[in-house]
C-alpha cells in the first residue's frame, strides 16, 4: 500500500504541475521552446534530469563491468559536453532555428532535411526510457510488463500533450530533487550499515576494479565516439535555443556538468555497494533491489520514485522531441502548413505516432543498453558532420552531397548490422558497424570539401 500511495501521489504532482503549465493558444516558440525563456535554474534542472534516463542500464552496466562504466557513460560526455558550451551553445541560441532539421533545411535544402527529420526522429525515439518506466511501475506495483508498457508510453506524453515544453520544464524540476534526494538517502544507509565504499570497492574482483572492465578497446572507442552524440542531441539543442541568453546556454550547460558528476558518483558507488552484497541478483534491478535490502519501506517507495523520476524526465523529453520532429519537420513540411496552431495539431498527432514507433522498438529489441548503442551506431554517423559544419556556417558541404553522405553512412551501418546478427556478431574485417559508417561519412566530407576548394581556385 506504501509504494501504491507513494506512485499515485507522484502521479497527481506530474499531472497538475504539467497540465498547469499549458498557455492558452501558444506559438510555435511558446509551445516548443517555452517562448526562449528559460532561466539559469531551470536550465540546469532540465538538462541535468534528461541526461539520466537510462538508469537501469547504468545499473546494469556496472553489474557486468564495475568502474569502467564511468568511463563509458561519463568521462566522455563531459569532455563532448564542455566542448558543446563553449563552441555551439553561443551560435545555437544566437541562431533563430527551433529544431536541428530546421538547421539541414536552411543548409542543404529539402531532400537533406528531409531525410534528417527521419534520422532525428528515430534516434530521440523514446523507447529505452519507456522500457525502464515500465520495468519500474511493474516492479513498484506488481502488475504485468505489458500494462505497465501501455501506461509508460500513454503517461510520458499526457501531461506534454498541452503544455508543451513549457511542461516538460516544470516536471523537470520536481524530478530533479527527487533523483538526487533517492540516491542519496541510499548511499547514506549503505555507508552507515556496510562501511566505507573503498572496503566494498576492495572486495569486487579485477575486471570490475579495472577501467576496461570486460570491454576491448574497440568497444571503449566506439562508445566514446557515441558520446558525442551530445553534439547533435536534439534535447541539448532545444534546451539551447530556450535559454534566456547564449550566456545563460554556456553556464547552465558548465554547471550541469558539475551535477553530472556528482550523480555519477552516486549511482557508480551504490551500484559497486550492490555488486559487492547482493547475490544472483537481476542486473537490471540492482538499484530497486539494493534498495529493498536496505531502506526502510518509505524510504525505499520514495527511492523507487527518485528512479522512475530519472526515467521519467526523459521519456517526456525525448517523447516530445521525436513527435515535435514527426509533426513540424515532417508532417507540417509535407503539407506546407505551418501556422502556430496547425504546428501545436501535428505535434499533438506526432505524441501518438511516436508512442506506438517506441513500443515497436521495444518489441523488436527488448534491451535498453543494446537500443542505445544500436540508435547511436546507426544515425550518428550520417548526422553527425552535417549539423557540425552547418552550426560554424561551412560551405564544404552542398545539398547533392549531404543527401549523399547521409543515405550511404546509414545503410554502410545498417548492412553492417544486419551481416553482425546473421554472423553471430562477428562483423567484418571485426569492427563494430558504428565505424564503417563514421569512415564514410568523413571519406564523402573530405572529397567534397577538396572539389569547393579547387573549384573555388579557379
Amino acid at each position: 500500500m506504501i509504494d501504491i500511495i507513494t506512485f499515485c501521489i507522484y502521479i497527481i504532482i506530474l499531472l497538475f504541475l504539467g497540465w498547469r503549465s499549458k498557455v492558452k493558444n501558444p506559438t510555435q516558440e511558446e509551445f516548443l521552446l517555452s517562448n526562449r525563456s528559460l532561466s539559469l535554474p531551470a536550465l540546469v534542472a532540465t538538462l541535468v534530469t534528461t541526461w539520466y534516463g537510462g538508469i537501469l542500464g547504468i545499473g546494469e552496466f556496472i553489474y557486468f563491468n564495475g568502474i569502467s562504466t564511468w568511463i563509458i557513460f561519463g568521462l566522455p560526455y563531459y569532455f563532448f559536453a564542455a566542448l558543446f558550451a563553449f563552441f555551439l551553445a553561443p551560435k545555437i541560441r544566437s541562431a533563430k532555428y527551433i529544431s536541428i532539421p530546421d538547421l539541414l533545411y536552411q543548409n542543404y535544402g529539402k531532400p537533406a532535411g528531409f531525410i534528417g527529420s527521419i534520422f532525428v526522429m528515430l534516434i530521440t525515439s523514446p523507447a529505452p526510457y519507456i522500457l525502464i518506466t515500465a520495468i519500474l511501475i511493474s516492479y513498484m506495483l506488481g502488475v504485468s510488463l505489458f500494462i505497465s508498457l501501455i501506461f509508460a508510453a500513454l503517461f510520458s506524453v499526457a501531461y506534454v500533450f498541452k503544455g508543451g515544453f513549457n511542461s516538460v520544464v516544470q516536471t523537470d524540476k520536481l524530478q530533479f530533487i527527487l533523483m538526487f534526494g533517492g540516491f542519496l538517502f541510499l548511499l547514506v544507509f549503505l555507508i552507515a550499515e556496510y562501511g566505507s565504499p573503498i572496503a566494498n570497492f576492495n572486495q569486487l574482483d579485477a575486471s570490475h576494479k579495472s577501467f576496461s572492465g570486460n570491454l576491448s578497446i574497440q568497444s571503449i572507442f566506439v562508445w566514446f565516439l557515441i558520446a558525442s552524440w551530445t553534439f547533435i542531441d536534439p534535447g541539448f539543442h532545444q534546451r539551447t535555443a530556450a535559454a534566456q541568453s547564449p550566456q545563460t546556454a554556456k553556464k547552465a550547460i558548465l554547471i550541469s556538468i558539475f551535477f553530472w558528476f556528482i550523480f555519477d558518483m552516486l549511482t557508480l558507488w551504490t551500484g559497486i555497494y550492490a555488486v559487492s552484497i547482493l547475490q544472483n541478483t537481476e542486473p537490471l534491478m540492482i538499484y530497486p533491489d539494493i534498495a529493498e535490502h536496505v531502506l526502510p519501506p518509505v524510504l525505499k517507495s520514495l527511492f523507487i520514485i527518485g528512479l522512475l523520476a530519472t526515467a521519467m524526465s526523459t521519456t517526456d523529453s525525448f517523447s516530445f522531441i521525436s513527435a515535435q520532429t514527426f509533426g513540424r519537420d515532417i508532417i507540417a513540411f509535407l503539407n506546407k502548413k505551418n501556422s502556430d496552431m496547425e504546428i501545436t495539431h501535428y505535434t499533438q498527432l506526432g505524441l501518438a505516432v511516436t508512442v506506438i514507433t517506441a513500443l515497436l522498438m521495444i518489441w523488436i529489441l527488448p534491451s535498453i543498453v543494446e537500443m542505445w548503442y544500436t540508435l547511436g551506431s546507426l544515425f550518428l554517423p550520417p548526422l553527425l558532420i552535417p549539423i557540425s559544419t552547418a552550426l560554424f556556417g561551412s560551405k564544404q558541404l552542398n545539398g547533392k552531397n549531404t543527401v549523399l553522405l547521409m543515405l550511404l553512412s546509414f545503410f554502410v551501418t545498417l548492412g553492417w548490422f544486419i551481416w553482425g546478427i546473421f554472423n553471430e556478431n562477428d562483423y567484418t574485417l571485426d569492427l563494430e558497424p558504428f565505424i564503417p559508417g563514421l569512415i564514410i561519412s568523413v571519406i564523402i566530407y573530405i572529397t567534397s570539401r577538396r572539389k569547393i576548394t579547387h573549384s573555388a581556385e579557379h
